[in-house]
């Protein structure tokens, strides 16, 4: 497989078809893809009754300012105990990811307590856990029609409120949702 053939970078949309129900209609960041596998954080699910302020009193960090809520998303099914943070790439530090020109991933305790500080990266999402494939596995996901990939897009990333991020992901690629079955035809 060419290096060019790598969805690193990409959105993963789940096809209604999608059998998993851990991904129904679940939109995925690829953060690392090559022949060993791949990984990826869920953009679209979220915990109920954990925010940010919780985890951070969870983890023991101080904080001395009132800290802005924001959504704890469930990364994925494998370790759902480890954090995440996608983030813009203005905030690099020496275990962050550099993914794209644009996009990070960091998974220490450094960049929760810069975020808490005010002066972590200027657009993030915290995730615990994510999504991962052993080699070959998401290629032969995608050829069995489980998958769409798409261009990131950071609006849908930062700004699209969790239960639209898949609707619109679709609608940017010119997929109307409605005209989408999850019954495979038979001819």
């Amino acid at each position: 497989m060419s290096k060019s053939s790598f969805l690193n970078g990409k959105l993963l949309l789940a096809m209604p078809t999608m059998t998993d129900p851990r991904f129904e209609h679940s939109v995925i960041y690829v953060c690392s893809h090559d022949e060993s596998g791949a990984m990826g954080i869920v953009l679209n699910q979220g915990f109920e009754n954990l925010e940010f302020a919780d985890l951070l009193d969870q983890l023991d960090i101080e904080v001395t300012d009132t800290v802005e809520d924001t959504t704890i998303h469930c990364g994925g099914p494998l370790e759902p105990g480890r954090g995440f943070v996608l983030h813009s790439a203005d905030y690099v530090q020496e275990t962050t990811m550099v993914v794209s020109e644009t996009l990070a991933l960091t998974a220490t305790i450094d960049v929760l307590k810069a975020i808490a500080e005010g002066h972590g990266p200027q657009h993030h999402l915290l995730a615990l856990g994510y999504a991962g494939w052993g080699g070959g596995q998401l290629e032969a996901e995608i050829t069995q029609n489980s998958w769409l990939t798409s261009d990131a897009d950071e609006e849908i990333i930062f700004y699209t409120e969790m239960d639209l991020k898949w609707s619109r992901a679709m609608a940017r690629l010119g997929i109307d949702i409605s005209m989408l079955s999850s019954e495979a035809g038979h001819a």
